[in-house]
């Protein structure tokens, strides 16, 4: 049986209905990511910035939905294997609510999943272990 959680909006969600739901996903991230996240800042954006769109080379700024931003390097030339305290994940409110939107899907599990997405990818883990996650973990919240 396939369950959905449904969000009841009389209009759009804000900047801070993201938030909320980011952090409350931040908080509950499967075991295999929790240790690489401790620190990391959740940020919501409307959408990603000019300077953004081009170092990505986006075709489409709906394209982006989390971004993750590793601060300064702690030591030049040598990448982290935990966030520290200057890493910032950055969910594009309007991306999200578009694929949304396009989708139909529950909002709570699209940001899980971008964000899951996203954080497997700053830390390198592999597209299955990244589609292990998202399936078992979304799964076991139900």
């Amino acid at each position: 049986m396939n369950q959905q959680i449904l969000m009841n909006f009389s209009m759009a969600p804000t900047e801070d209905d993201i938030s909320v739901i980011a952090t409350n996903q931040l908080e509950t991230m499967p075991d295999e990511l929790i240790e690489h996240v401790e620190k990391l800042t959740i940020q919501i954006e409307d959408m990603p910035d000019e300077t953004t769109e081009s170092d990505l080379e986006l075709d489409d700024p709906y394209e982006l939905l989390v971004l993750y931003k590793a601060g300064k390097e702690l030591t030049p030339g040598v990448e982290t294997k935990v966030a520290n305290d200057d890493d910032v994940l950055i969910l594009y409110r309007r991306s999200i609510l578009d694929a949304w939107c396009e989708t139909g899907e529950d909002l709570t599990q699209i940001v899980r999943e971008s964000m899951i997405e996203e954080i497997g990818n700053h830390f390198e883990f592999s597209d299955d272990d990244i589609e292990s996650m998202n399936s078992q973990h979304y799964q076991g919240m139900l």
